[in-house]
């Protein structure tokens, strides 16, 4: 079974942020899919609650250069 979060994203301004931020995403273990935004400051990531969590995502994007909105 996956869940989906939405997550503010900060510090992103051309689509090769979204489409980097997009590929680290997908390369984490549990992330079945991520649509990253960089015109809506989002990243929409469908993922295994018993393989990931949340605040994986987080550092995941806070380590590629961007911020989480609170």
């Amino acid at each position: 079974m996956s869940e989906t979060v939405t997550i503010k994203v900060e510090g992103m301004s051309c689509g090769g942020c979204s489409g980097r931020l997009a590929k680290t995403l997908s390369a984490i273990d549990g992330v079945a899919s991520a649509d990253v935004s960089h015109e809506a400051g989002t990243a929409v990531v469908a993922y295994d609650p018993a393989r990931t969590r949340p605040q994986a995502l987080h550092d995941a994007i806070e380590d590629a250069g961007f911020d989480v909105a609170a």
